[in-house]
């Protein structure tokens, strides 16, 4: 095992979205400083951009003391209804939370969660956010990482034990470790358009247009949002221009299509290209990539920024074993093995919700029209299948899976806060404590953990 590097060395996160401010409040609450470099002078206070929050990404988000915020403003999506033209195909009814649980999916902006973040940060003494530090290189050694930076004060070098890449789907720090990002991208855009206005539209619902009437061969979506807002996902062309969709009326003529004669208010315009793209590693020595710095994936699903809390999640445990002396670096090889394995398991849905939507070949567009038009197929109609919890290596029964409540009848303390259990049917455990479990924990009784507090991993034989 290597020796521990020193404990008041940080760990140096590069982006401060929310995945990176996620791996840092989740670093910080297992004693681990943090510096978090960023190079924008400030959060983006604009758009909606990634704004279906899932059941374990708020769960992750409340161990951290973030969520209540969140969950006080958004929108609990209770169905999703999917049309062709302006026939209903289908309706799914999301199952409603029980008392005291999360709602499975939450509608919020993405302005606002970042916000929530960025105060939570502020309350952290163990985490450093640098503003205006743009990543010039990355350097390891022995031991450590070395950053460059150049910033309003000119360059300088931080160290750090390691570091994560957090900075989105144009990583500086992907391209630094020259890790490559193969996949495709998609001929199509998406128009976003976010606008404020009274609809006779239930607010708990997503609805999704295939060929409506006012975009004929491609899609629209609509999500409410918090604040009276909406928002409404037009399938374009990939030569479509924004600033040509407003000026020549084709964005007045798109959004009443879905509001009629309602009055409304032009929040926020953009539009985007969706990707399919995995990093060839998510692991180079002491450097690490977390969330659209490691993989892309089409929004259909809702799957990039929750992945990319799963991934902070995954990472943070890891570091602050390693870092402690507890684990070899060698257990840094098991975030990549999950982490990639859960982006292939991303991919693969998101894809097949792609080609279903945009049909790559006369097959595909054959196999669309059929199941559209033909009432006995439309259960194979695909517009997205939410996010759920990545399973790691589902034939070790437990290993990796989020366990909904597991009987503990010993335990083993561990310095770092982690404790390692065994269940009553033997299954070895890597606990998570939160401040009552460990009370338990010292009691040395059997108690029951909730699915909040646990995952279960694997740490027999090689894996540590």
């Amino acid at each position: 095992m290597e020796r521990a590097p020193a404990l008041d060395t940080p760990v140096l996160i590069v982006g401060a979205g929310p995945v990176g401010l996620t791996a840092a409040l989740e670093l910080a609450r297992l004693g681990v400083p943090v510096t978090v470099l960023d190079a924008n002078s400030g959060p983006r206070e604009e758009g909606s951009r990634a704004i279906v929050l899932a059941r374990h990404t708020l769960r992750t988000w409340a161990r951290l003391g973030c969520a209540a915020p969140m969950l006080e403003q958004g929108v609990v999506l209770r169905r999703a209804r999917t049309y062709v033209g302006t026939e209903e195909l289908g309706c799914v009814e999301f199952p409603r939370a029980e008392p005291g649980e999360l709602p499975l999916f939450v509608n919020l902006q993405q302005t606002f969660t970042e916000r929530v973040l960025l105060e939570r940060v502020a309350r952290e003494p163990l985490v450093e956010l640098r503003r205006e530090s743009r990543v010039e290189s990355v350097r390891q050694r022995d031991g450590g990482v070395t950053v460059g930076v150049s910033g309003r004060g000119g360059t300088e070098e931080l160290a750090g034990t390691h570091a994560i890449g957090c900075d989105g789907a144009r990583s500086e720090v992907r391209r630094l470790l020259d890790v490559a990002f193969p996949g495709s991208s998609f001929r199509d855009r998406f128009l976003i358009t976010d606008i404020r206005a009274e609809l006779p539209f239930p607010r708990d619902e997503r609805r999704f247009y295939f060929d409506p009437p006012s975009n004929p061969g491609r899609q629209v979506l609509i999500h409410p949002q918090p604040g009276g807002e909406w928002r409404i996902d037009c399938q374009v062309s990939g030569e479509t221009d924004v600033e040509a969709e407003r000026s020549s009326g084709s964005l007045e003529h798109r959004i009443r299509a879905v509001v009629g004669e309602h009055p409304y208010e032009l929040v926020w315009l953009s539009a985007y290209r969706f990707h399919q793209r995995l990093a060839s590693r998510f692991r180079a020595g002491r450097v690490l990539l977390a969330g659209d710095a490691a993989h892309l994936m089409s929004p259909f699903g809702a799957r990039g920024l929750n992945s990319g809390v799963e991934d902070a999640r995954s990472l943070a445990w890891r570091l602050a074993l390693v870092r402690r002396g507890e684990a070899s670096e060698r257990l840094l090889d098991g975030y990549e093995r999950e982490r990639r394995g859960a982006a292939r398991e991303n991919l693969r849905v998101t894809g097949a919700t792609t080609a279903f939507m945009v049909p790559p070949t006369p097959l595909h567009r054959l196999r669309r029209t059929l199941v559209l038009r033909v009432p006995p197929l439309r259960r194979f109609v695909d517009s997205g299948t939410l996010a759920t919890p990545a399973v790691y290596g589902a034939a070790d029964g437990l290993v990796g899976r989020l366990a909904p409540s597991a009987l503990v009848t010993s335990a083993e303390p561990l310095r770092s806060g982690f404790a390692l259990a065994r269940s009553h049917d033997g299954t070895v455990l890597l606990l998570r404590p939160d401040e009552y479990v460990a009370a338990e924990l010292a009691s040395s009784a059997p108690f029951v953990v909730e699915e909040a507090l646990l995952r279960a991993l694997a740490i027999w034989g090689g894996r540590c």
